[in-house]
């Protein structure tokens, strides 16, 4: 009678076979599809029209039928560069965008430091910072213009009769709104990356011994600085598009010392009626937001990067 004997085990230290291969997951990427329509239909097709639009010598004559508008190329964006105001608006726009972001930011991050403990009355004071951001920009510009007349409280408070709207100080009261309106955004912003820091990590700072200022240098700040990188950002380009405010605040056509990108855009397609050259505009303005727009996503690809 033969006896069956088992296959002997396996040595020790032999090279197992290679895994079985996972088969591909199938990714429903139909589930895209609402989100690739908006996509085009909000940002994609206007994007289309206002380059096609750039191209054509389109205005209130050749409106009616402007597909068949004489195609000049590059001609408006040549005229934009050369002929029109648009290097001094731009000097303007980034000028006192820059200037104005650059000051939010230490009255931003100091609000949010502020606010941080816990305090009677704390919810109350948080929901006042936010008043001048929450407001429309069309009831600020109305209040400011009113109170910066000439024979307004401004200058009845002063005892001055100075020209706050026109005249070289109407770029500083452009700052001095923008700055009213838009620091509450560093501090919301700030305030959300405060929250964020575990309060583990304050108190292992604290049995270390770290004072105030060590503190906010060692622990708070490094902690902050993507959400600020973040907020420094979107102020900018938040300022830099700021119609509204100039808008009514100053009314067009806006004196030269404040006569920013949008507003020159809105005169060159509204009262002028250049739809071709105020494309052309357009489009060169938003070549400059996404200038900034792509040196902070890069940036941030490279901190995931070193991660």
């Amino acid at each position: 009678m033969a006896i069956e004997t088992a296959a002997p085990p396996a040595a020790r230290g032999t090279t197992p076979g290679p895994p079985a291969r996972r088969r591909p997951r199938h990714r429903p990427l139909w589930m895209l599809t609402p989100g690739g329509v908006l996509l085009v239909l909000v940002i994609l097709v206007p994007l289309g029209v206002a380059l096609t639009v750039s191209l054509l010598d389109l205005d209130q004559y050749t409106l009616r039928e402007w597909t068949g508008a004489p195609f000049i190329a590059l001609d408006n964006y040549v005229e934009a560069v050369t002929d029109t105001p648009l290097p001094h608006a731009i000097w303007v726009s980034v000028g006192y965008s820059a200037l104005v972001t650059v000051a939010t930011l230490p009255i931003g991050l100091a609000a949010a430091l502020a606010t941080q403990q816990r305090f009677k009355g704390r919810a109350l004071v948080r929901s006042a910072f936010l008043i001048p951001y929450v407001l429309p920009a069309f009831v600020v510009g109305t209040v400011w213009r009113t109170i910066l007349m000439p024979s307004g409280p401004a200058n009845s408070l002063l005892g001055d009769g100075r020209l706050w709207l026109n005249g070289p100080d109407s770029y500083w009261t452009l700052v001095v709104v923008q700055l009213w309106t838009s620091w509450p955004l560093l501090y919301l912003l700030a305030a959300s990356g405060l929250q964020s820091i575990a309060e583990e990590v304050h108190e292992a700072a604290a049995l270390d011994g770290a004072g105030w200022w060590a503190k906010l240098r060692h622990v708070v700040f490094p902690h902050l600085r993507g959400v600020l990188a973040l907020a420094l950002i979107i102020a900018f380009l938040h300022n830099l598009n700021s119609f509204t405010l100039p808008y009514v605040l100053f009314g067009v056509p806006a004196p030269h010392d404040v006569e920013v990108l949008p507003v020159l855009t809105y005169v060159e397609s509204f009262q002028n009626f250049r739809f071709g050259l105020s494309a052309a505009m357009a489009v060169l303005s938003l070549v400059l937001v996404a200038i900034p727009l792509s040196v902070y996503l890069r940036a941030v690809r490279l901190n995931q990067h070193e991660d």
